[in-house]
C-alpha cells in the first residue's frame, strides 16, 4: 500500500473511531428518511440494541404526535438542504424505544454520494440541562416571589413608618397647638382678668364705706358690679375649660329629653348680671317643648351666643332668641343689633382666638364661637350666620333630633 493509501486508511479509521466513540448521538438517513447508520451513543440514547435502528424510518425516534409534521419538515429539508441547528430556544423531544419522551437538541447537515443525498443528525440529550433550566426557573420564580413578598413587606413597613410619622407629626402639632393655646390663654387671661378683678376690689372696698341706710342703693350698685365681674370671669374660665376638653377629645355626649323653653329661660337667668344697662333678651319658642339633646352643650351655646350679643351691642339694644322644634330638628336663632362683623373677616369667625378688628377693645377670649361650632359639629348639626356692619348679627343653629341611645331619627 502506498503512502496515499495508508493516509486515507488512517483518516477513515479516525473518522470511524470518531463516529463509534463520540458521546454525541449520530444518525445518518437517506432522502426517504431510512436510517442507514446509527452510532452506539445514539442507540444507547434511544434505548435500542446494536444495529436495531438500521433500516428503520427516522420517525421512529419522533413522538407520535409530531410524526406527520416531521415527515413534512423532512421533505422540505430534502428540497432545500442546509446545515442548521434545531432545538436551541425550542422544546424538541425524541422518543425512546419504550415510548418515553425526552428533550433533545439536534443539528442537521448533509452530504452527497453518487448523486444521492444523505442527512446527518447530531443529537444531544437535554434532559439534565432541561432539569437544570427548570430548577433555575423554579429558583428564579421563588426568588421573584420572595422579592415580591419582601418588597410588599417593605412597602407595608414604609407605609406604617409614614403613617407613624404622620401620626407623630399630628400628635406633635396638636401638642404644639395645645401649648400655644395655653400660652395664649395665660397671656389673654392675665389681661382679661385684670379688669373684673379691679372692679371687684374697688367695689368691695367701697361697699364697706356705705354704712348708712340711705346708702343702700349705692351698696346694691357695687354688689351688682361684683356679680357682673364674677360672671365675666366665669365665662372666660368656662371658655378655656371647654376648649381644652374639646381639643383633647375628653368630651362625651349625654343625651336627655329637655324642656327647651324652661331650660333656656333658666340659662338666661344666669346671664342677667352680664347684660348692659337697658339690654333686654326677648325669647320665644315654637313647636313641641321637649327635645332630645345634650343639656350642657345647649347651655354653653346659649351662654356664648347671648354673651357675645350683649358685649358687641350697645346699651338699650334688645337681643332676640327664637327656638323652633319641628320636623325632627331644633333650630336656635340668636339675633342682635350690634356692631356686626367686617365682611373680609367673616371666614375666620369660628377660628380659635379670633377677634374681629372692630372688637379688639371689647373683653373676650376669642374662643366662644369656636367652641359653639365644635359643639354643633359633635351633635351633627349646622351653624351659619348673617352679619352687617353697624346693623347686627344673626346666628342660625340647626340640631337634628337624636334618640337617648345616641342614634339619629
Amino acid at each position: 500500500m502506498n503512502t496515499l493509501g495508508k493516509t486515507n486508511s488512517l483518516i477513515m479509521e479516525s473518522l470511524n473511531a470518531l463516529f463509534e466513540y463520540t458521546t454525541e448521538g449520530i444518525i445518518i438517513a437517506n432522502q426517504s428518511g431510512t436510517i442507514i447508520r446509527a452510532n452506539p451513543s445514539s442507540e444507547k440514547l434511544f434505548g435500542y440494541d446494536k444495529g436495531e435502528l438500521l433500516n428503520q424510518k427516522i420517525e421512529i425516534l419522533v413522538p407520535n404526535k409530531y410524526t406527520h409534521t416531521h415527515e413534512k419538515h423532512r421533505d422540505g429539508y430534502n428540497k432545500n438542504p442546509h446545515p442548521r441547528s434545531m432545538g436551541k430556544g425550542l422544546d424538541l423531544y425524541g422518543k425512546k424505544k419504550d415510548g418515553h419522551e425526552f428533550p433533545v437538541e439536534i443539528s442537521l447537515s448533509h452530504y452527497k454520494t453518487n448523486d444521492e443525498m444523505f442527512v446527518i443528525a447530531f443529537i444531544i440529550d437535554r434532559t439534565e440541562r432541561k432539569e437544570a433550566e427548570e430548577r433555575i426557573k423554579r429558583v428564579n420564580a421563588e426568588l421573584e416571589l420572595k422579592v415580591e413578598e419582601r418588597t410588599k413587606i417593605l412597602k407595608e413597613t414604609l407605609h406604617q413608618l409614614e403613617a407613624s410619622k404622620d401620626e407623630l407629626s399630628a400628635a406633635l402639632e396638636k401638642e404644639k397647638e395645645l401649648n400655644d393655646m395655653k400660652s395664649r390663654f395665660v397671656t389673654m387671661a392675665s389681661h382679661e382678668f385684670r379688669t373684673p378683678l379691679s372692679t371687684i376690689l374697688s367695689s368691695a372696698s367701697l361697699i364697706g364705706k356705705y354704712k348708712n341706710t340711705e346708702e343702700e342703693e349705692k351698696r346694691h350698685k357695687h354688689v351688682d358690679r361684683i356679680k357682673s365681674a364674677v360672671t365675666n370671669m366665669t365665662l372666660i374660665l368656662n371658655d378655656f375649660l371647654s376648649a381644652g376638653k374639646l381639643e383633647e377629645g375628653k368630651i362625651s355626649v349625654n343625651l336627655v329629653s329637655i324642656d327647651i323653653p324652661a331650660y333656656i329661660n333658666e340659662s338666661l337667668n344666669e346671664l342677667s348680671n352680664f347684660l348692659k344697662p337697658g339690654q333686654v333678651v326677648n325669647y320665644s319658642h315654637q313647636g313641641d317643648k321637649n327635645f332630645v339633646c345634650d343639656k350642657q352643650f345647649l347651655k354653653n351655646m346659649i351662654i356664648n351666643l347671648v354673651s357675645n350679643a350683649s358685649k358687641f351691642s350697645s346699651e338699650n339694644k334688645d337681643i332676640d332668641i327664637t327656638t323652633v322644634n319641628a320636623n325632627n330638628e331644633l333650630q336656635l336663632i340668636v339675633k342682635d343689633s350690634g356692631m356686626g362683623i367686617p365682611a373680609d373677616e367673616q371666614n375666620d369667625l369660628f377660628e380659635r382666638f379670633f377677634r374681629a378688628k372692630n372688637a379688639l377693645n371689647i373683653q373676650g377670649t376669642g374662643l366662644g364661637l369656636s367652641i359653639v361650632s365644635k359643639y354643633v359639629e359633635v351633635l351633627k348639626g349646622t351653624i351659619k350666620f348673617e352679619s352687617e356692619l353697624n346693623k347686627g348679627t344673626t346666628f342660625y343653629i340647626n340640631l337634628p333630633l337624636q334618640n337617648e341611645d345616641n342614634t339619629f331619627n
